[in-house]
């Protein structure tokens, strides 16, 4: 079954770009802004992530966790996030190859990648909205984040 508005998130559990486990439960309490990304070091992928960084201050203001997840792994996460001066966790959902962004109904298997699409989740870690660029070519739209965890309250 994949994530769904209204409905509670899939669970995970994955290791960031410091080799630190990240889990659903350790977002909780705050809302959160799940997103999937398939191509570390592409240009829409560093667009959209580096526009979150420049813009986490509203993030935050708006009690909100970050958290990126690609199908990449580890020593890929990390040397991307530190060429991009990310503070937020950015995960590895390698191994195996996909399975959360599968739990979530965002894997592509015809690109072995997740599709561009985000999760905004309250604090309780309930579905709120669904952000999908409908294409792996089109950013996501930060405003779109905005307006989705402003809708949470």
């Amino acid at each position: 079954m994949t994530a769904q508005v209204g409905s509670p998130a899939p669970g995970f559990s994955l290791v960031d770009q410091d080799k630190n486990t990240v889990t659903l439960d350790d977002l909780k309490g705050r809302k959160s802004l799940i997103v999937f990304i398939p191509f570390p070091f592409t240009g829409i992928c560093d667009e959209e992530s580096c526009l979150i960084r420049d813009r986490l201050a509203t993030l935050n203001d708006m009690d909100a966790n970050v958290a990126v997840i690609t199908c990449h792994a580890v020593p890929v996460a990390k040397k991307w996030s530190d060429e991009n001066g990310f503070t937020f966790p950015v995960l590895a959902d390698f191994w195996p190859h996909g399975a959360v962004a599968t739990e979530y109904g965002a894997f592509n298997e015809t690109v072995g990648a997740s599709n561009r699409v985000s999760f905004v989740l309250d604090a309780d870690g309930i579905v709120r909205s669904i952000i999908d660029s409908g294409s792996l070519g089109t950013p996501r739209e930060f405003d779109e984040y905005v307006a989705a965890l402003e809708a949470i309250g």
